[in-house]
């Protein structure tokens, strides 16, 4: 381990920082020098296990160079030759997709796509509540009594078996990209990175950037069919977007082709051509050009919310919006439910919080709450949150009529998609899937304990982690050094998100001269942190609530601290600016 950095081995929130990797200066001067990067960059790339051989194209990463051939997908070519028959037929096709982002994209993605090529397209996203996870034979059913002779499933389907069996009269294609365990489907192709017997390697992509190598496969087989030679070729590359926004709402690691799908996506959100999205960011109030923090925490949660707890297809009716009147309408929507959907989170999260926190005293390795007034459509949420807070896998369940619904959240190294495959292998759950980082799954509520001693088991490691994650730093600088250009340079190293994370860098014996709550329920602070020569830099917190950290804040009279955080480049009318966000705090 590490020397502590500052000596920080127990900060305000409980967590010791360490160097993220003290080895990496060496090699990283060297990549600096290759690539005529700042040192700090190659510094920065070493200790991603960024070398030379791929660092040049982490840095300008471009789908010319990291795009695969989608045939290397096992049925690739079985699905693009069905889908180019449908184009050339005029045929209906039905589209059901997940009601999650990455299901809506994928969906309004294949679509917008279809339509184009002249196909009428039938959509159905199932409502949480009273159909489930997944497809279901009533649903498929009614998309081909409706017309539809080839339905595509989106961002699920691939342990549906038993529901295709029961379909007639309509071909099915799966594009999807959660774990398989066991045979795919007897349908006509499961395009599917993760199946048992895919040997593409692209296991890391999301369903829509799955269904972006679909229709990249369909337009090379309609070219080869000489079906473009009186119309116009589409351009695919305006749905990144989409690939963009759902690759990092489904938490995806963001390195290799996933980081230039998400890369050049962003490029093509800023150019603000989706009227969805133009509508969504402009409720938000957002007017920089987009990043993955805005996918994640602005435009996700709220396409999510409709989904969760109101009607499930209004964020797939917003990104296919082409009206920007009808898109406004629905992105004022989506932002109100929203706000209700994190009312309706905050009544729960407390209780969930005192039950995890026994849990944790327990000595469990996965942390599992329920209650009986959950709403299914936010324990996702809950989940995710109490993970953050015991830095544990974490399952949160609604409690209706005996049977519990829910869905888990995990850390980095804990496979929590395999896990609940394993359970409902066992017997425990009656269903369930997912991905290394999230699941979903429904168990009787008599096997509750049963379920979590079978969790405990299987990620038995999570047991021995520190009630915080500790903090990995990756450098210190002064509150002069915290400038504009550094911020931009740091900002090379963009999209952050899993396999990329933002650097952390600590601004050692900084005061806090003056603090502000702002938003709706002043949980956020803006503050002004000062140097011993008077140096200042404006400083943020978010999430604050009344905990140590917040409190050490707000306490101007305290002594200087150890700030611990991410220096971002903030654009403001045309201007930029260095920005500090703060993720901890030490005493000095």
């Amino acid at each position: 381990m590490s020397e502590a950095v500052l000596g920080v081995t127990r900060s305000l929130s409980g967590r010791r920082w360490h160097w993220r990797d003290a080895g990496a200066e060496r090699i990283g001067l060297g990549l600096a020098q290759r690539l005529g990067v700042p040192e700090i960059i190659g510094r920065m790339l070493a200790a991603r296990g960024i070398g030379p051989e791929t660092a040049a194209d982490f840095l300008t990463p471009t789908l010319r160079a990291l795009l695969p051939d989608p045939a290397l997908l096992r049925d690739m070519e079985a699905a693009a030759t069905r889908l180019a028959n449908a184009v050339e037929a005029g045929e209906c096709v039905g589209l059901f997709g997940d009601y999650d982002v990455d299901g809506g994209c994928a969906t309004a993605l294949m679509a917008e796509l279809l339509e184009n090529l002249g196909c009428p397209v039938l959509t159905h996203i199932p409502d949480r509540l009273r159909e489930g996870y997944g497809p279901n034979a009533p649903a498929l059913k009614a998309l081909a009594a409706q017309g539809a002779r080839l339905i595509l499933t989106l961002d699920c389907g691939t342990t549906s078996d038993a529901i295709f069996a029961e379909i007639s009269g309509a071909d099915i294609i799966v594009l999807d990209h959660h774990k398989a365990d066991g045979p795919p489907p007897r349908v006509l192709a499961t395009i599917n990175p993760n199946r048992l017997d895919d040997s593409s390697g692209l296991g890391t992509l999301c369903a829509t950037a799955v269904t972006f190598l679909a229709a990249i496969a369909l337009v090379r087989t309609l070219r080869q069919r000489g079906f473009f030679g009186a119309r116009e070729t589409p351009d695919l590359m305006r749905a990144l977007d989409l690939v963009a926004l759902a690759t990092v709402c489904d938490v995806m690691p963001l390195t290799g082709l996933n980081r230039a799908l998400v890369s050049q996506g962003l490029k093509v959100m800023a150019r603000r051509e989706r009227p969805g999205l133009v509508a969504l960011l402009d409720v938000a109030q957002i007017t920089e050009a987009p990043g993955a923090f805005t996918c994640g925490f602005v435009l996700g949660p709220r396409i999510n919310a409709g989904g969760r707890i109101a009607e499930a297809d209004l964020g797939l009716r917003l990104l296919r919006a082409r009206d920007p009147r009808e898109a406004q309408g629905l992105a004022v929507v989506l932002d109100r439910v929203n706000r209700e959907r994190q009312k309706v989170e905050g009544a729960v999260l407390e209780r969930a919080l005192e039950q995890a926190g026994e849990q944790r005293a327990a000595g469990h390795a996965v942390l599992f709450v329920a209650g009986t007034e959950w709403h299914p459509g936010i324990v996702g949420i809950v989940a995710g949150r109490i993970k953050e807070r015991f830095n544990r896998p974490a399952c949160a369940g609604g409690l209706q009529d005996g049977v519990v619904k829910g869905s888990g959240r995990s850390l980095p190294g804990l496979d929590l998609g395999s896990a609940v495959i394993a359970a409902r292998q066992a017997g425990i759950l009656t269903a369930g899937g997912g991905h290394a980082m999230a699941a979903g799954f429904t168990l009787d509520a008599r096997e509750i304990a049963a379920f979590q001693a079978f969790l405990d088991e299987r990620l038995a490691a999570a047991a021995s982690l520190p009630d915080a994650a500790d903090l990995a730093i990756e450098g210190t600088l002064s509150v002069a050094g915290a400038d504009t250009p550094l911020a931009e340079t740091l900002s090379r190293l963009a999209p952050f998100g899993p396999g990329n994370e933002e650097p952390l860098l600590a601004l050692p014996r900084a005061r806090i001269s003056y603090t502000k709550a702002v938003g709706r329920d002043g949980n956020t602070l803006i503050c002004t942190v000062e140097d011993e020569a008077g140096q200042k830099l404006k400083a943020v917190l978010f999430r604050a609530g009344d905990g140590p950290l917040g409190t050490a804040l707000r306490n101007h009279q305290a002594p200087p601290l150890h700030l611990a955080g991410h220096l971002r480049l903030n654009t403001w009318q045309g201007r930029n600016s260095a920005d500090f966000t703060i993720i901890d705090a030490a005493s000095t």
